[in-house]
């Protein structure tokens, strides 16, 4: 009998050296998996985010570590207040092992090398966050395996290649967060019923938009600074419940659909493209701050853009008088900005001597 109850004795304390404990805290391959991402990572200086992390204690009660039942269900690498220092190192491939895992994140820091491909195992994630770090290499196509992901942010590090075509498959996406990286080739179909937004700016993304690229959800959308080009009027005129637009810095040609000045926008970034025509709005536009500016765009100006607060226009060929209604605004401070130089406008209905307020900018130059 005594030799049983120590052979009991020795077994239980492997079992909870392992953090398989009786009560069935951690899954044993989750508390692997856990040591396997800690080992490759390192607090950045003034960073001290693993000092806690002791795995003679149970690792659901470590920062950062979630748990229900003996699964870990969510994963916040690093201290997440902002101004902290991060981490650096790299993401183990371990962290495919996390079954459970329906979150995982990575607060700006250091942490460099590629995304693992093993993210793809995880078939319950729902939020994958690892913006503001070195990360490179390509955008694991692997990732359009996740049904369920709502949310992929991997902005602000140094992704090249093509944006998956997967990733324009997924059917659960709500808010996709690609800026600030090295992608290139074309913008894929997003078929999501439920996107809302998506934020592609400063890539180096090139080719023209396909017809039907965004779902009628979008509510934000921003493109700038990349290499994309063709028409967009065909793609805008669905967009209705937008709330930001920003295609500025591109080749985009064509003409702006008049119905865009109606969309619930709070801005709307136009600039430095090549679009040309006409622009006629269909209502008294009422979008806070307007840049059209840097097109081709030519006629009068619409009386329409007098509620505009911000209302930029220059380095276009708009001809004519300006309209008497933006005197009106302009004096009674209505409009802030309005940028109308380097065009062909042959005047404006405002005496040499009206007392422009202090709060207004207004440039005027290159009238003919």
């Amino acid at each position: 009998m005594a030799m049983g109850m120590i052979k009991f004795v020795a077994l239980l304390a492997i079992l909870v050296h392992s953090c398989v404990v009786v009560n069935g805290i951690l899954d044993p391959v989750d508390f692997l998996a856990l040591q396997a991402i800690r080992k490759r990572l390192v607090d950045l200086p003034g960073s001290n985010f693993f000092a806690s992390w002791d795995f003679t204690s149970d690792p659901c009660n470590f920062p950062g570590v979630y748990c229900d039942g003996d699964k870990v269900i969510a994963l916040n690498l690093g201290d997440p207040r902002a101004g902290s220092p991060g981490l650096t190192g790299k993401l183990d491939a371990a962290i495919g092992k996390l079954s459970g895992l329906a979150e995982f994140t990575v607060v700006p820091g250091r942490i460099f090398g590629a995304l693992p491909e093993s993210l793809s195992q995880l078939k319950n994630l729902r939020f994958l966050g690892v913006s503001r770090n070195f990360i490179s290499g390509q955008i694991p196509a692997s990732l359009g395996q996740l049904r369920g992901l709502q949310t992929l942010d991997l902005s602000f590090n140094q992704f090249a290649g093509n944006i998956p075509w997967s990733i324009g498959q997924l059917p659960a996406l709500s808010n996709v967060i690609l800026c600030h990286n090295r992608l290139s080739g074309s913008v894929p179909v997003f078929v999501s019923k439920t996107l809302t937004r998506l934020d592609l700016k400063h890539n180096d993304l090139s080719g023209s938009l396909p017809a039907n690229a965004f779902p009628p959800s979008l509510q934000f959308l921003s493109l700038s600074w990349n290499k994309l080009s063709g028409p967009v009027n065909r793609i805008l005129t669905g967009l209705k419940n937008l709330n930001y637009l920003d295609l500025s810095l591109n080749q985009f040609t064509g003409e702006i659909p008049g119905n865009i000045f109606s969309f619930p926008l709070a801005n709307l970034q136009l600039q430095r493209n090549q679009f040309s025509g006409r622009v006629l709005p269909l209502d008294q536009v009422t979008i806070p701050t307007v840049d059209l500016s840097y097109n081709h765009l030519y006629g009068e100006i619409s009386p329409l853009f007098s509620t505009v607060q911000n209302l930029y226009l220059n380095n276009n060929r708009f001809a004519g008088e300006v309209p008497g209604g933006f005197v009106d605004r302009l004096l009674s401070a209505s409009i802030q900005v309005l940028y109308l130089q380097h065009n062909f406008l042959t005047g404006i209905a405002i005496s040499p001597t009206a007392d422009i307020p202090v709060t207004t900018s207004l440039k005027m130059q290159s009238f003919y």
